[in-house]
């Protein structure tokens, strides 16, 4: 069925369109100005008609070889924040057996070496986090 200007367009003739308008304008066709007037245009259009009078002005553009929507490219997950939390933590931890070491040896040198209880679970529970991860990054968020 071919498609006549009082044809209701989709939402993703609505996104091709914007994507045909972005290109114009990356090639120089369209101000700024323009483009955002007629993008504004695009998403209240209601028809098929709405949408060529958008582009009467503009040659064809092929994009079939392009995206059909104006999405970002995805973007990989981030995990230098996690990094820096898992340093902080271990260094936390260094600090505390370094800290409560010293005072061992100052204090009870030879003797029963109690500092291993900051060390031990704390270190472990460090290890785990950091071979496993937190997993509370996501939680109780929506997706």
């Amino acid at each position: 069925m071919a498609a006549t200007p009082d044809m209701r367009a989709s939402d993703g003739d609505r996104d091709r369109v914007a994507a045909a308008l972005r290109e114009h304008c990356a090639e120089g066709r369209l101000t700024m100005d323009e483009f955002n007037e007629r993008l504004e245009l695009v998403y209240a259009g209601r028809t098929f008609g709405d949408l060529q009078k958008l582009t009467a002005d503009l040659p064809d553009i092929d994009l079939r070889a392009r995206p059909a929507t104006a999405q970002p490219p995805a973007k990989r997950p981030d995990h230098k924040g996690d990094d820096k939390g898992l340093r902080a933590a271990w260094g936390a931890w260094a600090t505390a057996v370094a800290v409560t070491s010293v005072i061992w040896a100052l204090t009870d040198f030879g003797g029963y070496f109690w500092p291993m209880w900051v060390a031990g679970p704390w270190g472990a529970i460090l290890l785990v986090s950091t071979l496993f991860g937190s997993g509370s990054k996501n939680d109780g968020k929506k997706r």
